[in-house]
């Protein structure tokens, strides 16, 4: 019957129990004992499993938590220590029509345990259903303890060594988004044995390729524990990039070099000590808005079987299955107190015990979800917002789920930045040459003040990616038309298929050399284009290195070299990630770049020129038409650098260098006429990406400039130059752009 044991002679007492408390939840060591506290609100018993090895087929002990205080089920067991391997059976009605879904037969992973001391060992008996039956309704009698995930009892001392957090200013940030394994796993730098670990992330290999770029946080793709689906592994595949959580405590033990659960835990901080003293901090994507469980079909593992009616959102007029906001097969229940402080503890939990210094959310609209439409005012936020601990970390959302209404970006409150999905479109379309008028790819260049200032927030708000892990990376982009996902066993159907990228005129890798450089080009104007742009950068790790993927563009489930980065670069792969290096110094180096504020398009202070101008290759501003025109395909952008209008946390008033921005997505050729300055200055090239640039040379107002097809070149405009126009010496390169005394401006 329901909620009887497969095996009876593991039911054994022969364990001291007291009292114990009901917080906090979950196996927590005091120095002196184990308390054990476990919710669950609609649950008739609950049974902590004791197990000596991971080999262990049974548990040893299987001990009954006496007490009950607010719905938590607690015990104090004064003969535990660290290391002890644990999980929990839980009682309850099987009514899965009403959304109850226990079944004692199940041993489950504690929701709070903060160590994975054993992985899941698939079979049928991991389903609380009879799979045979193929009918979610009918229980399962089949014992899973054999192959049941285990939590670990840990001990969280550690010698920080006086760690602190970086605390980055957010308009100074420059995020490298990474994977654990993915990153290191190739790295000739890192020892063979620690690469693809959290150890191999924090060694001096892997810190100073950060320091080469300028890198000063790293985005970590999920490192909580994972769950890698049945029928992945069945097919020699994994859930590689993460999002399928099993454990919000628990670092995945699959990224470490470490063997027992305590050297996990250990290694993870060491790693973040390390990032920390080279000045990186570390952000973790996150997954709270569903769990690995899967929909009615999926597998009992934890959750599920401790109260699947409280953790879950059910279909209202059908409690058997699960509201679907993720795509996933389940959605967390955001109503539910509990399901909001599991999120809280875990968030506090990574701060503080963890040291990390902020959070990206995945499909955050999920979350904000109160009762079916997004709600940016909801709980969950509230409660961010005046927490101590959280409200003063790098909060990153995604801000948009699969379910009606989910595309929210804009949409968050204060104390959010968000991935900026229509940056990336917008920036995406232009280099492609797809049309739309100028003046939503000048918005995005510019911070997306349309979606940000309404509500006070800052440029700062807006997370700018070209790419990340979801997707084609940076080569793809710009090789492939269509994806290439067979690998994935899935017939080609999963991954978008609507990407905004352009191939250049030819599908897949070739050897013809001209098709090949006009690739790298547009990379660079990708890249070039996110560096030169308002707000807060984020690089996908290994588009600096050239990776590619072949073309697929949802690579979630490969470990291996379709993910890993390869750091064997040719001599263009290097040349292209020195650009970026270059490109990245000069973010670093102009405040103009980084500003805090939103430009205002107007004269400051009585400046004598616009905080920031925009220009046709005449020279001239952009009248109304040509803004809202979809043929102005080429642009000037100035911006200046004595009218920031900022002061720095010392109250000085910031200013840097004023820079001329020319772009042009047309393939022929174009020649702008530069600006006016005054009769002592000039205009210096700093980067072109059609060509390589003579930094000696400089370029006044009666001079034009012309530009390459489909390029990018930025200037730097420098004072004392003499006052009368001179006809500079010539013996530089040959392909360097014609300067033309007399045209132009005056």
């Amino acid at each position: 019957m329901p909620g009887q044991f497969a095996t009876e002679q593991s039911r054994t007492t022969e364990i001291r129990q007291w009292p114990g408390k009901p917080f906090p939840l979950g196996a927590t060591w005091d120095g002196n004992g184990v308390n054990v506290a476990v919710f669950s609100a609609n649950a008739t018993a609950v049974e902590l499993c004791l197990f000596d090895n991971a080999t262990d087929r049974s548990e040893t002990h299987c001990v009954p938590l006496m007490e009950r205080t607010h719905q938590a089920w607690h015990g104090y067991f004064p003969d535990l220590r660290p290391g002890q391997l644990y999980g929990i059976r839980v009682h309850g009605p099987w009514e899965p029509h009403h959304g109850h879904r226990f079944n004692a037969n199940k041993v489950l992973l504690d929701p709070y345990a903060r160590g994975i001391g054993r992985g899941i060992c698939w079979s049928d008996a991991m389903f609380a259903f009879d799979l045979e039956a193929n009918d979610d309704a009918v229980f399962s009698e089949l014992d899973n303890a054999a192959g049941a995930p285990l939590g670990v009892v840990v001990d969280t001392e550690f010698d920080w060594q006086g760690d602190t957090h970086p605390r980055t200013e957010w308009h100074k940030t420059l995020i490298y988004e990474a994977h654990v394994k993915g990153m290191t796993r190739l790295h000739p730098g890192v020892p063979e044995e620690l690469r693809g670990t959290y150890a191999g992330l924090g060694t001096p290999a892997a810190i100073e390729h950060l320091h080469s770029l300028g890198v000063t946080a790293i985005e970590l793709m999920p490192v909580h524990h994972k769950v890698d689906d049945r029928h992945l592994v069945d097919n020699g595949l994994s859930n590689f990039w993460g999002y399928n959580t099993l454990s919000f405590f628990s670092p995945d033990f699959r990224y470490a070099a470490a063997e027992d659960p305590q050297g996990v835990i250990t290694e993870f901080k060491e790693m973040v000590r390390q990032l920390h003293t080279a000045g990186i901090e570390v952000i973790l994507d996150v997954v709270y808005n569903h769990t690995g469980e899967g929909n009615h079909f999926g597998p009992t593992l934890s959750l599920r079987g401790l109260d699947n009616a409280y953790y879950y959102r059910l279909m209202p007029d059908n409690n058997r299955y699960y509201q679907d906001f993720t795509g996933c097969g389940n959605t967390l229940n955001m109503q539910s107190p509990r399901v909001l402080q599991l999120i809280m503890d875990s968030l506090r939990y990574w701060v503080q015990e963890m040291h990390v210094d902020g959070f990206r959310f995945d499909l955050c609209s999920a979350l904000a979800r109160e009762l079916h439409d997004v709600d940016k005012l909801s709980a969950f936020f509230d409660i961010i917002l005046q927490d101590p601990v959280l409200s003063g970390v790098k909060l990153i959302a995604e801000p948009w789920d699969l379910g009606s209404g989910g595309y929210q970006v804009g949409n968050f409150p204060h104390l959010w930045s968000e991935w900026n999905g229509k940056y990336r479109d917008t920036i995406r379309r232009f280099w492609a040459g797809d049309g739309g008028a100028v003046n939503e790819f000048a918005t995005r260049l510019t911070g997306s003040s349309d979606l940000y200032e309404h509500n006070g927030r800052r440029p700062h708000a807006s997370i700018n990616f070209v790419t990340a892990h979801d997707g084609f990376c940076l080569k793809d982009l710009c090789t492939y038309h269509d994806k290439r996902n067979l690998a994935n066993l899935e017939d080609n159907r999963d991954g978008e298929s609507h990407n905004n990228g352009w191939n250049c005129g030819v599908e897949g890798e070739t050897d013809d050399p001209d098709i090949n450089a006009l690739r790298t080009k547009q990379r660079k104007n990708l890249f070039a284009t996110l560096m030169m742009s308002q707000g807060v950068p984020m690089i996908r790790g290994g588009d600096e290195l050239s990776h590619t993927q072949g073309g697929n563009n949802n690579a979630y489930c490969q470990d291996n070299e379709i993910s890993w980065l390869n750091w064997d670069l040719d001599e263009q792969e290097q040349e292209f990630l020195e650009f970026c290096r270059r490109v990245i110094q000069l973010w670093r180096d102009q405040p103009v770049l980084k500003r805090r504020k939103f430009f205002q398009g107007r004269r400051i202070r009585g400046a004598g020129v616009k905080d920031i101008a925009w220009l046709a290759p005449t020279g001239k501003e952009l009248t109304d038409h040509e803004w809202n025109s979809g043929s102005v395909n080429s642009i000037g952008v100035r911006l200046n650098g004595e009218s920031i209008d900022e002061r720095d946390r010392f109250g000085r008033k910031i200013s840097g260098d004023t820079l001329l921005i020319l772009l042009s997505n047309q393939p022929n050729p174009v020649d702008f006429a530069l600006p006016r300055h005054k009769p002592s200055e000039r205009w210096t090239p700093l980067f072109d990406t059609s060509r390589s640039v003579d930094e000696s040379m400089a370029w006044s107002s009666a001079d034009t400039y012309a530009l390459d097809g489909r390029s990018i070149a930025a200037f730097v405009l420098q004072g004392g130059w003499p006052d009368t126009q001179k006809q500079f010496h010539t013996g530089h390169e040959t392909n360097s752009p014609r300067r033309e005394s007399g045209r132009g401006r005056s």
